[in-house]
């Protein structure tokens, strides 16, 4: 892959914290004009690679270029936004004089108009940052993270504190973002959201890569269908069908885990003509993230 291609890499990165082995020789790149989201449970390495990718740390071993040189060098850096989890700010700026102030680092930043439309914080101009809710807070925080017109933008977790409504207006930025040609890291724990905007999906565990691949991609490893209806078929008359793997009631709902869903769709059909609300869904990335990590774990 070109140097063009790949904005963001880690090749061969080992990096410890003591007697910690954070990543165990990594390999990780962001490709242009992708969303990728990064997953992997807690003390996985998502925010170890991050900060390498940045320049925030430096790696053991391995290298960390940023637009085909190093992280740590201004020119690299102004052609990235960045929103962290953890966030402090003045907060006796208003949020306009945040942007404003943000926006001033840059060479070609956007105005601060078009950031707060793009945001839906221009109710919010006015008010001081430290008297708005959490979920303004980082509503201006992601506004913040788009001033300089970055080609390659950083989330870390950006939606922890949105409610329903804000989480679908940063969704939709960020499609209209990669629409427009920049490339987004997208670290998650709502892995619906993950399964809503990646074009690729990378899961971390114990530093290093275990999977990596497109939604569809990532749903194939897990050949588990869940069919779920309402039926007066015993639990174990069920399990003990071809196909099934595992069975469980909540009241009249028959809950079914099924390597071969379409068998056993038809012998629910033919062993109950009363059943009801036959639904039949293929496994999704919650399903796949919960699997791998398992596996690894053991």
């Amino acid at each position: 892959m070109s140097t063009e291609a790949c904005l963001a890499e880690l090749k061969g990165v080992r990096k410890r914290f003591g007697s910690l082995v954070a990543l165990d020789g990594l390999d990780l790149e962001v490709r242009q004009g992708e969303l990728l989201a990064v997953l992997g449970p807690n003390g996985a390495g998502k925010t170890t690679a991050i900060s390498l990718m940045l320049g925030l740390r430096r790696p053991d071993s391995g290298t960390a270029r940023l637009f085909g040189q190093s992280p740590l060098l201004v020119e690299a850096r102004r052609q990235v936004g960045v929103m962290m989890q953890e966030v402090t700010l003045a907060p006796e700026l208003r949020v306009r004089e945040q942007i404003d102030l943000v926006a001033s680092y840059y060479p070609d930043p956007l105005a601060p108009e078009a950031v707060m439309e793009l945001t839906h914080t221009t109710p919010l101009a006015r008010r001081p940052y430290g008297k708005l809710s959490n979920g303004q807070k980082r509503q201006v925080q992601f506004g913040m993270a788009l001033c300089g017109r970055p080609k390659l933008l950083f989330l870390d977790e950006p939606t922890v504190g949105l409610d329903i409504q804000s989480r679908e207006m940063l969704w939709g930025a960020l499609r209209k973002l990669v629409d427009d040609g920049a490339s987004i890291v997208l670290t998650t724990h709502y892995l619906e959201e993950a399964e809503a905007l990646a074009d690729r999906v990378v899961v971390l565990a114990k530093g290093r890569v275990i999977a990596s691949g497109s939604v569809s991609e990532m749903r194939a490893l897990v050949v588990r269908t869940r069919i779920r209806c309402l039926t007066t078929l015993a639990v174990d008359e069920v399990m003990n069908w071809p196909g099934v793997g595992s069975v469980s009631r909540d009241r009249e709902r028959l809950e079914i885990t099924a390597t071969n869903a379409e068998a056993v769709v038809r012998q629910l059909l033919a062993a109950d003509e009363d059943l009801q609300e036959l639904e039949v869904r293929r496994a999704g990335l919650a399903e796949v993230f919960t699997e791998l990590t398992q596996e690894t774990a053991q």
